[in-house]
């Protein structure tokens, strides 16, 4: 049996019934007393495919039937929504990630061992938004029965075009080639991230109902932990002058940030959200330029990309290329083995170089 669908095209009669159908879910639906909507929606984009717009629903959630002490066995795409599920489903779940440390989720490539552990799953958490557009072949023929959950439900997506540094010349080459011009990069503004534990709360507490108490818990102890770290960001920012606060990047990663946090976005070596793009001669000669007039002074690169190409940039424009975690996490021993601790490390290493 595959992958449980988010669709109403098998139901043709229920177009029919529709309106009379969404308000009874507004009236007594789950999606009632939450921020997040768990009911089946109609212009609910297709999970597994590199979503242009927002997520609009969860889908449905049915409890799973599990053995005398079995366990929920959940998959998460990458490091960094492992983390955030790992904090809500704590040791009530069996946590599995397919990305490991250093991987790019814009060219995976599963492996036998992948195929086995999401073919067993009840579920399987997704960032969405195309970043596993790498994962979607595996994604839409999987033998299991697991149900497909993208985090990002409820979090409006940037755009491209949304970057204020980007430009007319520099960045929009590769819209339609990877990730259709939407940014998957959510988690850099912690206000999204608390949306993911909504989701992630709802998704396990629907799937295990029997431990939801245990779940809502740990999520609401969570959401006060990340409150405190928004918090924490904003006065870090606060410590650089506000002439400063100029990011350049490898690839476009950092626009959330720059959004909630006070940043000006002024260009990436790589034009996309991917970091499957090459830049032209002529983006580069463009994004050197703008370096050089608004005079930022940094480049930050990701610790799982190859370095190369933003440290010649740097080398001719004399900046420095600082390292961060964008879309991985660090060893357990490292200094960014948790989301929390990941931003907390690269609000450091922002403040630190540009300030």
């Amino acid at each position: 049996m595959g992958l449980r669908r988010l669709s109403y095209w098998q139901f043709p009669f229920v177009l029919l019934l529709l309106p009379l159908l969404l308000a009874a879910c507004v009236a007594s639906g789950p999606g009632a007393t939450g921020s997040v909507s768990t009911g089946a929606d109609p212009h609910a984009v297709e999970p597994t495919h590199a979503a242009t717009e927002a997520l609009q629903a969860l889908p449905p959630l049915e409890p799973v039937t599990l053995a005398s002490g079995e366990k929920l066995r959940v998959v998460a795409s990458t490091q960094i929504i492992a983390d955030v599920v790992r904090q809500v489903g704590g040791e009530y779940i069996e946590l599995a990630t397919l990305l490991p440390a250093g991987a790019d989720p814009h060219s995976y490539t599963a492996t036998p061992a992948d195929l086995r552990t999401l073919n067993q799953a009840h579920v399987i958490f997704i960032n969405g938004l195309g970043l596993e557009e790498a994962m979607d072949p595996v994604l839409e023929n999987l033998e299991g029965d697991a149900v497909l959950v993208p985090v990002n439900v409820g979090v409006t997506p940037r755009s491209l075009a949304e970057e204020a540094g980007t430009g007319e010349e520099h960045g929009h080459e590769h819209d339609h080639e990877h990730g259709q011009g939407v940014d998957p990069h959510t988690w850099f503004d912690v206000r999204n991230v608390m949306i993911w534990v909504q989701n992630i709360q709802e998704t396990l507490s629907r799937l295990d109902p029997a431990h939801a108490p245990a779940y809502q818990e740990a999520a609401e102890r969570y959401r006060q932990e990340l409150e405190a770290l928004d918090r924490e960001i904003r006065t870090a920012v606060e410590s650089i002058p506000p002439e400063k606060r100029l990011l350049v990047t490898d690839h476009e990663t950092l626009g959330y940030l720059a959004a909630a946090y006070g940043f000006k976005l002024v260009g990436a070596v790589l034009p996309s959200f991917s970091t499957m793009a090459a830049p032209s001669a002529r983006e580069l000669a463009a994004l050197q330029e703008q370096i050089r007039s608004v005079g930022a002074t940094a480049i930050f690169v990701g610790t799982n990309v190859n370095p190369a190409l933003a440290e010649q940039v740097a080398r001719d424009l004399n900046i420095a290329v600082v390292p961060i975690y964008t879309e991985e996490l660090s060893a357990p021993d490292g200094p960014a083995p948790t989301y929390v601790a990941m931003m907390r490390y690269n609000i450091q290493a922002i403040v630190e170089a540009l300030r």
